[in-house]
């Protein structure tokens, strides 16, 4: 019997020992933030507003890809685009000139066309006027068909005229048979539009006609080129065999100044341990909020022998209370942390070879810590130090002092599908005042925008289209290169001049205004992804609630009251739920619906995901 040929598992081969993730820089999520940004201009320009133009802002964390390596794909992006776009638009100019501007015979039903493709694709203006949803609708398709049908009309004009000659036209057209197939039926000159422009297409003589031929021509020739060119881009330095080689990657080897110090710097901030945050978003780059919870409750000794269990604590309730130790922050935080740790154990198997089989992305789970960090009052972006001494004293200061703006974390991080959808779980502790308070913030990181993941087909469709087939495509696509091409000559413009001006160059240094990575985010999750996220949320906030509980007893405290508190805030939550996920309140996306088993109500709220406005 033939074995059936199985597709690649997306997870990393088996091996023995520890693992650690895939490097950010090698990461599929960090490929498809790459290719995102030959798909999608406005995704490319707010990495590269972002990330080269403001340079007073600090780089939001990065979990699981390399934001430097996005900004290179980018800016090299924007340089092939807007070589492409320059070469159209010195087309339009070149043909402009030597047809005596009789190109605007052109231009006007292509700005038709353009006219009735925006206004076609203008749905906000439904939102805001319902009234006249059916009317945009309509214009949109009259302009349309009207640019394009005069368009038609226009090259089978120049065609005749080509091949006639301008006196032969004239006189076929306006001679003395008087049967021109556009004369209104009454006899008057020009009575209708078409009469017009025919009128004035008479007037140039085959050099124009020519010229006005070729352009559409010449055009499509170039937009073939520039579709060429990106389909050899993703299939190859970003192809999945060649894009975790670093060091051939021609983006990365760009040679100016700038790029090269932005993109040092960038490395050295987005995987530091400390993080500089701006106060309205102090946890952007992580994802969406995805149900935080705390709890507070009273240290009271137990009263129980040394060798009691919580439950025997209950029963004895004439025991005389046992001396407690005093509790800080971090023996609070060193419990949780080697709980955590274990659940990158695989269960118990009958070989190491079986347990080493195991792709569990939990294996690949990291635990560590971080201080937050207000932007605002440094000096300056460039002379933070980034130092292992200046982490240290951070933390040591951080880690008890429970302030406001300087804030200590455990971290707890989880990449599952190629680290496309991140988990990352921070954790504070306070001890003041004779309570214990517990602060869970769960994140979630959607996965990366479904469009970048077509970019391989996009590639391999192209490649594999015949000659014929690709120059048919842009010739139909005239009118949109065009458009789109004055697009990216007008936005490269801009950032150019703000980068030659250099505004932002005495700015006070900033914290992150945006994150790559959550740019370029889907707004849903599939139901296998959105699965894998309850799984990990479940099993690293029940470890964090069983380190608690432990460091609660070894120090001579009642954990009564803090398992209740457990218990209730796992129960009212939509990610701690018994039964089937359908009813764990798992949602992903704005318009995400959260199911409940029948005969209980769904949970007070819901996580959303907000990805990039496309």
């Amino acid at each position: 019997m033939t074995q059936p040929q199985l597709p690649p598992q997306r997870g990393q081969e088996p091996r023995s020992g520890p693992r650690r993730p895939v490097d950010p820089a090698r990461s599929e999520a960090c490929r498809l933030l790459c290719a995102g940004t030959y798909l999608h201009v406005g995704y490319r320009d707010a990495v590269i507003d972002e990330l080269y133009v403001h340079r007073e802002r600090f780089a939001a964390p990065s979990y699981g890809y390399d934001a430097a390596r996005v900004l290179a794909h980018a800016l090299r992006s924007r340089r092939q685009e807007v070589a492409w776009s320059a070469g159209m638009i010195a087309l339009w100019v070149v043909v402009a000139a030597l047809t005596k501007f009789h190109i605007t015979v052109v231009i006007w039903p292509i700005l038709l066309i353009a006219l009735g493709r925006r206004l076609g694709g203008s749905r906000d203006i439904d939102g805001k006027f319902p009234q006249f949803a059916m009317f945009r609708r309509l214009l949109a398709f009259v302009l349309r068909w009207y640019g394009r049908l005069t368009l038609l009309f226009v090259y089978v004009t120049l065609f005749r005229l080509l091949i006639a000659g301008p006196d032969e036209y004239a006189s076929d057209s306006y001679g003395g048979s008087g049967d021109s197939f556009l004369d209104s039926s009454d006899g008057a000159d020009f009575g209708t539009p078409l009469d017009l422009l025919n009128a004035t297409l008479a007037e140039p003589g085959r050099f124009t006609a020519a010229c006005l031929l070729a352009l559409p021509l010449l055009l499509a020739l170039l937009s073939v080129g520039q579709r060429g060119q990106f389909a050899r881009t993703i299939a190859g330095e970003l192809s999945k065999q060649r894009f975790p080689n670093v060091a051939d990657d021609p983006a990365e080897a760009a040679s100016a100044p700038r790029f090269g110090e932005l993109s040092r710097r960038i490395r050295q901030e987005q995987h530091a341990p400390l993080i500089l945050y701006t106060k309205a978003e102090p946890f952007r780059g992580a994802g969406l909020p995805f149900e935080p919870w705390s709890l507070s409750i009273e240290l009271r000794p137990r009263t129980a022998g040394d060798g009691d269990s919580p439950l025997d604590a209950l029963t004895k309730t004439d025991a005389t209370p046992t001396p407690a130790e005093p509790l800080d922050n971090a023996t609070v935080l060193e419990k949780i942390k080697p709980l955590v740790e274990q659940l990158r154990e695989p269960s118990a198997r009958t070989s190491p070879q079986a347990a080493d089989a195991v792709l569990d992305r939990l294996r690949e789970l990291v635990v560590d810590e971080c201080v937050f960090l207000p932007a605002e009052g440094l000096p300056g972006r460039m002379a933070f130090p980034y130092t292992k001494d200046t982490y240290l004293m951070h933390r040591t200061d951080a880690v008890e002092e429970g302030g406001e703006q300087r804030r200590h974390f455990l971290r707890v991080r989880v990449g599952g599908w190629d680290e496309e959808i991140v988990v990352t779980v921070f954790v504070r502790v306070h001890t003041q005042g004779g309570m214990l308070m517990l602060e869970v913030a769960p994140h979630v990181l959607p996965p990366v925008n479904a469009l970048f993941a077509t970019a391989d087909r996009k590639a391999h469709e192209h490649l594999h289209r015949g000659g014929f087939g690709r120059y048919l495509f842009a010739l139909l696509r005239i009118p949109a290169a065009t458009g789109d091409a004055l697009r990216v000559l007008a936005r490269a413009v801009a950032q150019t001049w703000r980068q030659l001006t250099d505004v932002h160059a005495d700015t006070l240094p900033d914290g992150p205004g945006a994150s790559v990575r959550e740019l370029g985010a889907d707004d849903r999750a599939t139901l296998f992804q959105e699965m894998d996220i309850a799984r990990y949320l479940k099993s690293i906030q029940d470890r964090i609630a069983s380190g608690v509980g432990e460091a609660l007893w070894n120090a001579g405290y009642e954990v009564a009251e803090f398992e209740q508190k457990v218990t209730n805030v796992f129960n009212n939550s939509g990610t701690f739920v018994g039964g089937n996920v359908q009813g764990n309140g798992i949602a992903i996306g704005k318009d995400s619906k959260v199911g409940s088993p029948a005969g209980k109500p769904p949970p007070a709220s819901s996580a959303g995901a907000g990805g990039a406005s496309k």
